[in-house]
C-alpha cells in the first residue's frame, strides 16, 4: 500500500507545526480522504475511520469554544486517542495550549494553516490522491508528440531510443527513456514521469549515455505526460497478421486502464519515428470526430453500392 510521510505533506502544504517534538518522517498517511471531526466531538465514533487526517475548521473550533477549557480537551483527546494521523487546524485559529501539550504528550501532531477549510481540503486531496495512486514502472519510452502522449514499447534493442531521438529532433519532447513510471491518476488518466536518476537521459547503443535537456534544450524535454497511445514496436513478421485499415481501435491496459495501443513492424527501411507521429496526429483526430479509415471505408461502400445501380 502507497503511504505519504506526514513531513512531506507539511512541507508541500506550508504547514505550522504547533508540536515540533514528534517526528513526523515516522507518521505515515495512508488515503487521502479527510475527515471534519463534528459528529465525534459529540462522542459518537461508530464507523469512524482513525487512518484520515482530522481537520478542525471554523464551526468545529466555535462548537469547542462553546463548552468549558477541560471539556473542549477531553473531545481533542477521544479524537487523539484513537490514533489519527494529525489535527489541523484551518483559518489560522487560536490553539490552547492544553491542546498543543495533550498533541505532545500523545504523539499526534497539530497542524496549523491560514488556508479556509474548504480550499485547503480540495487542494489536499488532490495532492494526496495522486501522491497515494497506484502506480507501476514499466520498460519502454515516453515521448510528448503534438501533446498527445506516446509510450513505445518494444523488445529491448528494438530501437525505442532511438525513435525518441528521432522525435525530439523533429521538434517533440522526451519524458522518460528506458524506465517509465505510471501512476493511475483516474480511471480514465494514466501519468508518466521518469525515475529521478535517469531524468532527461537516453541510452544509445554504441555511443552511451546522452543528456537530451543539454542537447536539445529545455524545449526537447518534459517532465510528466499523461499516457494517450501505446505504440508496440516488433520484428517483422511476414506470416502475421497486420492490421491495414484500423477500423477496430486495439487496446492495452495498464493498471486497469484501457489505453489504444498499435503494433507497428519493424524492418529496414521504415521511418518508425514518422509512424509515430502520424499515429499521434491521427489518434488526435479522432478524439476530435475525424476518423480517416472509416471515411475510407464510407466511400468503398458508396461506390460500390453506385457501381451497382449503373449495371
Amino acid at each position: 500500500m502507497n503511504s505519504v510521510k506526514l513531513s512531506k505533506l507539511i512541507s508541500k502544504m506550508k504547514l505550522e507545526n504547533l508540536t515540533a517534538g514528534i517526528n513526523c518522517d515516522k507518521i505515515r498517511i495512508l488515503q487521502y480522504d479527510l475527515n471534519r471531526p463534528a459528529l465525534q466531538l459529540a462522542g459518537f465514533f461508530e464507523h469512524f475511520d482513525n487512518h484520515r487526517i482530522q481537520i478542525i475548521g471554523h464551526v468545529e473550533h466555535t462548537y469547542m469554544e462553546q463548552m468549558t477549557d477541560d471539556h473542549g480537551t477531553a473531545m481533542i483527546r477521544n479524537l487523539m486517542e484513537h490514533k489519527v494521523p494529525c489535527i489541523i487546524y484551518c483559518r489560522g485559529m487560536c490553539i490552547s495550549d492544553s491542546i498543543i501539550e495533550l498533541g505532545n504528550e500523545m504523539g499526534v501532531p497539530v497542524l496549523r494553516t491560514e488556508e479556509t477549510t474548504s480550499a485547503f481540503m480540495a487542494e489536499v486531496i488532490r495532492w494526496l490522491r495522486i501522491e497515494l495512486a497506484p502506480r507501476i514502472s514499466i520498460h519502454g519510452v515516453l515521448v510528448d508528440v503534438y501533446g498527445e502522449g506516446v509510450l513505445i514499447m518494444g523488445e529491448s534493442g528494438i530501437g525505442k531510443s532511438e525513435v525518441a531521438l528521432e522525435l525530439i529532433h523533429r521538434g517533440h519532447r522526451l519524458v522518460s527513456d528506458d524506465v517509465v513510471e505510471i501512476i493511475k491518476e483516474s480511471d480514465e488518466t494514466l501519468i508518466g514521469t521518469a525515475p529521478d536518476i535517469t531524468r532527461h537521459f537516453i541510452e544509445l547503443r554504441g555511443i552511451g549515455i546522452i543528456d537530451a535537456k543539454a542537447l536539445f534544450g529545455v524545449e526537447g524535454v518534459k517532465d510528466t505526460q499523461s499516457i494517450d497511445l501505446v505504440i508496440k514496436l516488433e520484428e517483422w513478421n511476414k506470416n502475421a497478421d497486420y492490421d491495414r485499415m484500423g477500423l477496430e481501435e486495439q487496446y492495452t491496459e495498464i493498471l486497469g486502464n484501457k489505453v489504444v495501443c498499435h503494433s507497428i513492424p519493424i524492418r529496414p527501411g521504415r521511418n518508425v519515428a514518422i509512424i509515430c507521429e502520424s499515429a499521434a496526429v491521427n489518434y488526435r483526430q479522432k478524439k476530435m470526430g475525424y476518423n480517416a479509415a472509416r471515411e475510407m471505408y464510407n466511400r468503398v461502400m458508396d461506390n460500390m453500392m453506385n457501381t451497382g445501380r449503373e449495371d
